[in-house]
């Protein structure tokens, strides 16, 4: 997994603070490795030789930019790009969401895994 570092989104979490948190998540599973990065993923791919990307998409609205994307980043380092729907019972949700719905009281349990519940809600806790 990939964790970007976005200068133009602001995220709850720090790009460090969301890839112990993937990992944390994640411990269990073997296969599962979490790094974070910033500019371009075809670099990223590159340097890691990594040849497919796979992203999941929660709308059909989500599909024109995701494809224009694939197909740049096709185009300039061979790096194909898959795409997964999500279970429909999730296609709603969205970090920003989550991230309201917890700030004002809202039950995240069932969204989010339990580490990311302790730290979500600490955090809201603070601002």
């Amino acid at each position: 997994m990939a964790v970007v570092l976005n200068p133009s989104k602001t995220s709850l979490f720090t790009a460090a603070e969301r890839v112990e948190l993937i990992r944390e998540a994640t411990k269990e599973l073997d296969n599962v490795r979490v790094d974070r990065f910033e500019g371009l993923i075809v670099d990223f791919c590159r340097d890691n030789d990594i040849s497919a990307i796979v992203k999941g998409l929660r709308a059909v609205s989500d599909f024109d930019y995701e494809m224009q994307m694939a197909q740049m980043n096709y185009s300039q380092a061979g790096v194909e790009t898959l795409f997964m729907t999500t279970n429909p019972l999730y296609a709603f949700l969205s970090s920003s969401l989550v991230k309201e719905f917890a700030k004002f009281g809202g039950d995240v349990s069932g969204l989010v895994p339990p580490t990311v519940l302790d730290r979500l809600t600490s955090r809201l806790s603070e601002g």
